[in-house]
């Protein structure tokens, strides 16, 4: 049995649903495909090393308590080729780290500083909190080679999303973006050359009823770098889950993301053309020629 240490970045919530359908996503690996992951949820006040890891999934619930902590996680998978999975909040704060550390791009998110002055995540014209929505997925890439099929059907609960005047910066930098809605909005990126690395603005975990991992999760096994050593980390914050085990007691706040109906059930498209408004507004740029203020980082 393949056996893997796997970094849960987040700030455990019983209020986002991805989290609490974790310990049965670990049981359905183990029982399904023979693959143990020694799961330990990492709150984001304290990522600030997981080089340890075989894996890193930063899963749902922005605004995380730091930022830093997330952007972080991001960077780390990033630099040394960790596998990573990033979902909703994940996905922003991957982007939100290339852009200021690869790009040099003084940026912010827009739930986590209000009063930056440019903004590479805004909030969504309309929230797709609560809705499934079809997704294209680019022919050959691998968010189509994991999931299995050209077009998909997802599950949200998100209120930011890309500020479309730094897609094609962000492009040009390197990031390919394979995943998107009817409307072309950005809903997937990956990075070339890199063992692993996956983003989804949708919440795979959210599949079903809970009881199948999807696709992303199964494919990390391949992509593992190396035996996984006990023990790996010391105790404290980091909550370790056993796989098929009852959830840890689940601490914590969470805003941002709404919670959303307990239904596993297929509900149907509720949305088609939500895009990001166009934020921010020409009164809030920074003047032609000179750099803007950067975010703050908590």
């Amino acid at each position: 049995m393949t056996t893997a240490a796997v970094a849960l970045v987040g700030d455990r919530s019983p209020s986002v649903q991805a989290h609490t359908r974790v310990p049965a996503l670990l049981a359905a690996l183990r029982e399904r495909d023979g693959l143990t992951l020694d799961a330990y949820w990492i709150p984001t006040t304290d990522a600030d090393d997981l080089t340890g890891f075989d894996a890193i999934w930063m899963l749902p619930g922005s605004p995380y308590r730091s930022e830093a902590g997330a952007v972080n996680a991001a960077r780390t998978a990033r630099e040394h080729g960790i596998p990573f999975l990033g979902t909703c909040g994940g996905f922003q704060h991957t982007v939100l780290e290339y852009a200021r550390n690869v790009l040099g791009l003084a940026v912010a998110h827009a739930e986590n500083d209000p009063e930056a002055e440019e903004f590479l995540l805004v909030p969504l014209e309309c929230s797709l909190a609560g809705h499934e929505d079809a997704v294209r997925l680019a022919p050959g890439s691998l968010a189509e080679r994991v999931i299995g099929a050209e077009r998909s059907v997802e599950r949200y609960s998100c209120n930011f999303g890309l500020n479309t005047r730094y897609l094609p910066v962000l492009e040009a930098g390197g990031l390919r973006f394979t995943g998107r809605d009817e409307a072309g909005a950005v809903r997937v990126l990956e990075l070339p050359d890199h063992p692993f690395f996956l983003a989804t603005l949708f919440q795979p975990e959210l599949a079903g009823d809970g009881t199948r991992p999807p696709p992303g999760h199964h494919r990390l096994r391949l992509r593992r770098r190396r035996p996984c050593r006990e023990p790996l980390r010391r105790a404290g914050p980091r909550g370790r889950i056993a796989a098929g085990s009852a959830s840890p007691p689940l601490s914590g706040v969470a805003g941002g993301e709404a919670p959303l109906p307990a239904a596993s059930g297929a509900t149907g498209s509720r949305r088609r053309s939500c895009g990001p408004r166009p934020r921010p507004s020409p009164s809030r740029r920074a003047p032609a020629g000179r750099p803007a203020r950067r975010g703050r980082t908590p």
